[in-house]
């Protein structure tokens, strides 16, 4: 169906009415004027015919043809009327327009018939002596009581014709002025009416767009329009306020759920995302604004994920797993999910939070390992000064020269029990100051910090026949522990030293940023693989465990370098390539 605008609609209505009512009202008044012209016309005749009937009867009572005939025709030219009378048989006696010897026995007029009831008649028709229409009126000539004859008198009706369609045609012309003049009038109340509503409905298309600045202002006459533009107006307020209303609570939802750290998805009964914050877009690697109204299998590539949520939608009580996503599990999740549920306490869909548990998963796997390794990295010496001892208490004692190297060795181990030990401390204290914030820094040149620690590390250069070559800008300061950060240098010249071999050279280099100063620690020596990178520096980590005790490592070297940079607020880093040799940074914040 094809939509109008209100004011093509109202405009031709009230035109249609109006036309309809210009015509119902010129028909009928053509037509009371026809009757009006037909009755006056008719009892203008009958009288007249009663008159003639009186001179019949006063000149020829016995009907003579030759008198009645001449009378006809002075009466009938005095009156402008044709007169005709006629006998009990039909027979034309006398007639004013015509030979009555040639005209028609008139028996079968229907004005005729009645006139010989004792009543005038009337007829309107054709007539053919005088070839056009006629108006006949006929009253019984009486006589002594009786029905003598018959007296008719007739007149053309053209002039009652003409007189019509004069009036027709005035009427009609003053019903074309009055049908534009109402067509005006007609297109301004509808333009009155339909502007209006025009107005608010531009205003209801501003809504709907979001405006909602502009108040619906309407002038019109009508009540009901203007209290449809009030009501719009109060309507506009009232959604207004909700709007802002829940603009602000999904907003707060959105900020609240944006800054959670745990992702949040929910789901309704048929298993589409109806919304993800951006923790669980980052958790499961999806774009929450293409996955909302997707469904869950596929936005969620994991099968264990999928399966869990398909679960809590078909139970009733909160569930809860643990999950590993990624490649290779490289993330691990803890889900609780929880049904949702509608007014009336039906499933409606599920609600699922993720927590990535895969840190905390990764510190106990690293105090498992550092459990297990300082298990064993104690273990061994003290297996062997066990050993050794009784060894000794069995008669070892007895021989001094084995004695002395039995207790050589002992001393070594003890040595080395003394070093973990030491080191471990030493990361405990790392940690405890770093957590407590009791580390004092002083704003330090770095040149003559590194020039102490090469001096300290000479010696050990020196028995691998190596050099050791700084390049750093004599002005250049950093903030820092000195006693701490020249621990962390020697630990990774020490390295660098035990596993370069002879005749290498070892480049410490001190470069700036807008952010950070960097200290570098290079050597020439074997490398390391790039799988080993990673885990460099936990505690106990040996990429070549008999190499590393060969060499007369604890093992925790690099991880006192590692808490020194974080206890400074910064970090550390490794680059290595395997017969290339390898790169440890220090890298400090400026703070």
């Amino acid at each position: 169906m094809v939509k109008k605008r209100i004011l093509w609609q109202l405009f031709p209505t009230y035109l249609l009415i109006t036309l309809t009512a210009i015509l119902a009202v010129g028909w009928f008044s053509v037509n009371s004027l026809r009757d009006f012209y037909y009755d006056r016309t008719a009892e203008d005749l009958k009288n007249r015919a009663w008159l003639v009937e009186h001179q019949v009867l006063k000149t020829s009572p016995s009907l003579e043809s030759d008198l009645l005939n001449k009378l006809s025709h002075e009466l009938g030219n005095k009156t402008d009327t044709r007169i005709t009378i006629i006998d009990l048989s039909g027979k034309v006696l006398g007639d004013s327009h015509e030979d009555p010897s040639r005209m028609n026995n008139h028996s079968d007029r229907p004005e005729f018939i009645f006139a010989m009831k004792g009543e005038f008649g009337t007829s309107i028709r054709f007539s053919n002596t005088l070839e056009e229409r006629m108006m006949y009126i006929a009253v019984p000539l009486i006589y002594e009581n009786s029905i003598k004859g018959v007296v008719r008198t007739s007149i053309p009706v053209t002039f009652i014709d003409h007189a019509l369609r004069s009036i027709e045609v005035k009427i009609a012309s003053a019903s074309l002025l009055v049908s534009l003049l109402v067509a005006g009038i007609s297109l301004m109340v509808s333009r009155r009416i339909s502007r209006p509503i025009e107005k608010m409905k531009s205003a209801a298309e501003s809504i709907s767009k979001g405006d909602w600045s502009d108040e619906i202002s309407v002038q019109s006459d009508s009540l009901e329009i203007s209290a449809l533009a009030d009501a719009l107006n109060q309507m506009v307020t009232q959604l207004d306020k909700r709007i802002h209303t829940i603009t602000a609570q999904r907003n707060e939802r959105e900020a609240v759920l944006s800054s959670m750290v745990e992702g949040v998805l929910a789901v309704d009964a048929e298993e589409k995302l109806i919304s993800m914050n951006h923790a669980a877009a980052k958790l499961i690697g999806v774009d929450p604004k293409q996955a909302e109204g997707r469904s869950v299998q596929e936005v969620v590539r994991n099968p264990t994920l999928l399966k869990f949520v398909q679960q809590t939608l078909q139970g009733r009580e909160n569930a809860e797993t643990d999950l590993a996503i990624g490649n290779e599990n490289e993330k691990y999740l803890q889900a609780h999910g929880a049904v949702l549920h509608d007014s009336l306490g039906e499933a409606v869909g599920a609600v699922i939070v993720l927590n990535d548990i895969t840190r905390i998963r990764r510190l106990e796997t690293v105090r498992r390992d550092f459990v297990a390794n300082v298990s064993h990295e104690l273990k061994t010496p003290i297996t062997l000064i066990k050993g050794f001892v009784e060894t000794l208490q069995q008669g070892a004692l007895q021989n001094k020269e084995e004695a002395e190297r039995f207790l050589q060795i002992m001393a070594k181990q003890v040595d080395r029990l003394n070093a973990i030990i030491e080191d471990l401390l030493t990361l405990s204290r790392l940690e405890q100051n770093s957590e407590n914030s009791e580390m004092a820094f002083e704003n330090t040149g770095l040149k003559n910090l590194l020039e102490s620690v090469i001096r300290d590390c000479e010696w050990k250069a020196s028995d691998n026949s190596a050099s050791i070559h700084l390049i750093c800008d004599e002005d250049l300061l950093a903030p820092v522990n000195p006693p701490l950060m020249s621990q962390a240098v020697i630990n990774l010249v020490d390295n660098a030293l035990k596993y370069s071999g002879p005749d290498k050279q070892i480049e410490i280099k001190v470069s700036k940023n807008k952010t950070e100063v960097i200290i570098e620690v290079m050597d020439h020596g074997c490398g390391i693989d790039s799988a080993h990178l990673p885990r460099l520096f936990e505690r106990f980590y040996r990429v070549d465990e008999a190499r590393s005790r060969k060499l007369g490592g604890t093992g925790l070297g690099l991880a006192i370098v590692k808490h020194i940079a974080q206890a400074h607020g910064g970090k550390v880093s490794a680059q290595s390539r395997l017969g290339k040799g390898s790169q440890f940074s220090i890298h400090l914040p400026i703070r």
